[in-house]
C-alpha cells in the first residue's frame, strides 16, 4: 500500500529533502564527476585516443540534451515519481551495458570486420554515453530536485540548505569512492556494483516513498506555519505571475542565468573529464588530482548552507556574482598551475562553484517564474546544461591537441565567467515589476 503523505505526522515535505537529495546524489554515475573516474580505463579497453572519447562523450551528451525540454514536460505531467524511477531504471541496464562496451564492441567487430574498429568502438561508447547522460544527469537529476521544490514555497531557501551541502560533499567524493571500488574490484565490477545500488535498488526507493506536489494529497507547501511567519514569508517571497517557458525566454535575467549555469557544467565536466591528465601536465600524481574533490566539498558545504539560507533573503542576482566570481578564480588556477599555490586557488575556486551551482540550479526558477511550469523551464535549462557539459570535455581536449597545453581552454572560459559577472547585475527578478504594477 502506498504511503499517503496526508496522514504523516511530520510534515512530508521534510521527507521528500532527504529523499531528493539522495535522488540527486543517486545521478553521479551519470555526471561527468563519476564517469571521470572510469575515463582512463575506457581509453585503455576501447583502444581509442583522448580525442575520439572526448568527441563520442561530446556527440552523446549534446544528443541527450535535446531530450529533457520532453523530459520536463514529461515531469509536468506525470510527476516526480514515476520519471524518476523510469530514470534509475534506466540508468542501472545502461551502467550494465558500458561495464560490457568492449566486450559489445569485439562482438560487433565480429560480425562486421569492414567497419573500422575504432569506428564500432566510437559509435557503442557513443550510444552509452547518450543514455547514461540522459538518465543520470538528466532526468533523474531534474525529478529529484524539482520535487523538493514542490514541497516548499517560502522555505526553499531552508530546504536548499538542508539539501544542497550533501549533494555538493556526494558529488565531490565521487572520484574518490568510484576509484576505491575500481581499484579493488576493477573498473567492470565496479560499474556492475553502482548499476545494483544506484540503479535497480534505488527505483523500489523511489516508487515506494517519493511523491508529487502536496496539492494531490490536499496538503500546502511549506507544511504548518504561524500565521505571522508566513504572512511575512510570503510578502518577501510571493510569486506574483506564473511564467510559461516562453515568457521566461524572453526574460533577460533567464538568458544570463541559463548560461551561467551551463558555463559551471561547461568547465567543470572538461575540468574533471580530463582531471588526471590536466595536473599530470604539470607533474602532479593520479592521487593528488583526485584528491582535489574532497577540500573543494568542504568549502562549498559551507558556502551551500549558508548561500540557501539567505537566498530566501538577498536577491539572487548576487549569488550569480558568487559563482561567476568562482569561474575567473578557478579558471585562473588552472591558466597557472604550474605554480604550486595554483593547485589550492582551484580547490578554492571549484568550492565556490559547486556550492553555488547547488543553490542556483534548484532555486532559481520557481523563485523568478512560478512553480506552474516548473518542469518545462527547469528542463530547458537542464538541456542548456547538459548540452555545455558536452562541449566541455572536448573543449579541453581540441586546447591540448592544438596547443599542447589546457591553458587556452581556460583563458576562453574565464573571459565568458567575465561576462557574466558584468551580466548578473541586471539580472533582476521579474516577479519585481509584476508586484510594483500591483501596488500601482
Amino acid at each position: 500500500m502506498l504511503i499517503n503523505p496526508a496522514k504523516s505526522k511530520i510534515f512530508y515535505g521534510w521527507y521528500m529533502i532527504g529523499l531528493g537529495t539522495l535522488g540527486v546524489l543517486m545521478s553521479v554515475p551519470g555526471q561527468t564527476i563519476g564517469i571521470s573516474a572510469f575515463t582512463d580505463y575506457l581509453l585503455k579497453a576501447l583502444e581509442l585516443t583522448r580525442g575520439q572519447l572526448s568527441t563520442a562523450y561530446m556527440f552523446g551528451t549534446i544528443s541527450s540534451s535535446f531530450m529533457l525540454t520532453f523530459a520536463g514536460r514529461m515531469y509536468d505531467r506525470h510527476g516526480a515519481r514515476l520519471v524518476a524511477a523510469a530514470a534509475a531504471m534506466g540508468m542501472g541496464g545502461i551502467l550494465i551495458y558500458l561495464s560490457f562496451s568492449d566486450v559489445i564492441s569485439s562482438a560487433i567487430i565480429t560480425l562486421i570486420p569492414a567497419i573500422p574498429n575504432w569506428l564500432i568502438n566510437f559509435i557503442v561508447i557513443f550510444l552509452g554515453f547518450f543514455l547514461l547522460r540522459f538518465f543520470g544527469q538528466g532526468a533523474l537529476t531534474l525529478s529529484s530536485r524539482n520535487m523538493i521544490m514542490e514541497w516548499f514555497e517560502h522555505r526553499r531557501g531552508l530546504a536548499n540548505a538542508l539539501s544542497g551541502p550533501f549533494i555538493a560533499v556526494g558529488f565531490s567524493s565521487a572520484p574518490l569512492l568510484f576509484d576505491f571500488l575500481i581499484n579493488n574490484h576493477g573498473w567492470r565490477e565496479a560499474w556492475q556494483l553502482l548499476a545494483i545500488i544506484f540503479g535497480f535498488a534505488f527505483t523500489v526507493v523511489i516508487l515506494v516513498f517519493y511523491r508529487d506536489k502536496p496539492e494531490k494529497f490536499g496538503l500546502k507547501p511549506d507544511g504548518k506555519q504561524s500565521e505571522a511567519a508566513r504572512n511575512r514569508r510570503i510578502k518577501r517571497n510571493k510569486v506574483w505571475y506564473e511564467f510559461n517557458l516562453k515568457e521566461a525566454r524572453h526574460k533577460f535575467a533567464f538568458w544570463v542565468f541559463v548560461i551561467s549555469l551551463s558555463m559551471f557544467a561547461l568547465y567543470i565536466t572538461g575540468f574533471t573529464f580530463h582531471v588526471v591528465d590536466v595536473f599530470e601536465q604539470v607533474g602532479i600524481s593520479r592521487q593528488k588530482a583526485l584528491a582535489i574533490f574532497l577540500p573543494a566539498s568542504v568549502i562549498a558545504f559551507s558556502l551551500n548552507a549558508t548561500g540557501s539560507w539567505l537566498s530566501d533573503y538577498i536577491k539572487l542576482k548576487h549569488l550569480y556574482k558568487t559563482i561567476a566570481f568562482g569561474g575567473v578564480l578557478s579558471t585562473a588556477g588552472l591558466i597557472m598551475l604550474e605554480h604550486s599555490w595554483a593547485y589550492y586557488v582551484i580547490i578554492i575556486g571549484n568550492g565556490i562553484l559547486h556550492g553555488m551551482f547547488g543553490i542556483l540550479s534548484a532555486i532559481t526558477w520557481p523563485k523568478y517564474f512560478g512553480r506552474k511550469h516548473l518542469g518545462a523551464i527547469s528542463g530547458f535549462n537542464q538541456s542548456f546544461n547538459v548540452f555545455f557539459s558536452a562541449i566541455g570535455p572536448w573543449i579541453f581536449s581540441q586546447s591540448l591537441t592544438f596547443t599542447d597545453s589546457y591553458k587556452t581552454a581556460g583563458y576562453i572560459i574565464m573571459a565568458v565567467w567575465a561576462v557574466l559577472f558584468i551580466g548578473s547585475f541586471f539580472a533582476d527578478n521579474p516577479q519585481l515589476k509584476m508586484r510594483r504594477d500591483e501596488e500601482v
